[in-house]
Parts: C-alpha cells; sequence; structure tokens
C-alpha cells in the first residue's frame, strides 16, 4: 500500500491541513503514524476527501456525510459498484 504525508494531501485535494486535521477528528479519515511520527494516509484518502468536499458543497452535513462514508470502504479507492451498493 502507497501512502502520502498530510501535506501532499492537503495539496492532491486543495483541503488545508488544518481542516483534514477536523475531518479525522470527526471520524471521516483515518491516519497512521510513521517512524518519524509524521501523518501519513494511504493514497486511496485522496478520493474519500474529494467526495468529502463534493457532499459539503451540496449541503450536506459532516453526520450525514460520516454515515454514508461508513458504509463505504476505508482501505481501498471507492469505485462505481460501491456507491451502487
Amino acid at each position: 500500500m502507497s501512502f502520502i504525508l498530510i501535506g501532499e494531501l492537503a495539496a492532491r485535494t486543495g483541503v488545508s491541513v488544518s481542516a483534514l486535521h477536523f475531518y479525522e477528528r470527526k471520524g471521516l479519515i483515518k491516519s497512521t503514524r510513521n517512524d518519524s511520527n509524521h501523518r501519513i494516509f494511504p493514497r486511496s484518502i485522496i478520493r474519500r476527501v474529494t467526495v468529502i468536499q463534493i457532499a459539503q458543497k451540496a449541503g450536506l452535513t459532516l453526520r450525514e456525510i460520516g454515515s454514508a462514508l461508513r458504509e463505504l470502504p476505508s482501505e481501498r479507492v471507492i469505485s462505481a459498484g460501491d456507491w451502487k451498493t
């Protein structure tokens, strides 16, 4: 599995590091720590963060978004089949 640091995640998604920390505290995303104690995320998190952004722009609350995300796989990229289910 390939990982990225939080700064790269912020740059790739356009979401601030502080917002990513907030999403993590709310349980919307999950990180682990590397040997240097830096937050790292699986690359698949990029799509999850993008989904959060789109859902917020559509007017969904973080609670609603979290509820929907709990139904989707967190260990890999969300697929079209996942959305259909």
